[in-house]
């Protein structure tokens, strides 16, 4: 694949993190019920406001991603700033899956799924990051 082929589709898929992690966002903050039954099979109990947290932490990545979608292309950091957020994520869902008591066979497949999505997007982003930067006229 050479390098225009790769980077058309750079928007695409940072476009679909970004509606990915709106999605979990959302359901986080106002469906937390959904979350529990989906992921857990059991009603919603969450005394400490952890999805709340993560819900937070879900925005924070969905507004890197929507910066980096209009600023790459001037400014290919951005696509380093994803591969970060991202990599940021990689043991997180891994941890909640093994800590955690309930869980349904979506979840199981969701959580351990989501680490090794992370670090092939975050190897991606970084691998086009590196291409642009080195490309006459973007230093």
């Amino acid at each position: 694949m050479n390098r225009h082929t790769t980077n058309k589709f750079i928007p695409a898929i940072i476009l679909a993190l970004v509606v990915f992690d709106v999605t979990i966002a959302v359901i986080g903050f106002f469906f937390p019920g959904l979350w529990f039954r989906v992921f857990h099979g059991v009603p919603y109990n969450d005394p400490q406001g952890f999805l709340p947290r993560c819900a937070a932490n879900w925005t924070a990545f969905a507004l890197i991603q929507l910066i980096a979608f209009f600023r790459w292309k001037k400014d290919p950091v951005w696509l380093a700033m994803v591969a970060a957020a991202r990599l940021s994520d990689i043991f997180t869902d891994l941890a909640y899956f093994w800590f955690c008591s309930d869980i349904t066979l979506f979840g199981r497949a969701s959580f351990l799924s989501a680490g090794p999505i992370n670090l092939l997007l975050c190897w991606y982003f970084l691998k086009n990051f590196r291409q642009i930067s080195r490309r006459p006229g973007n230093h």
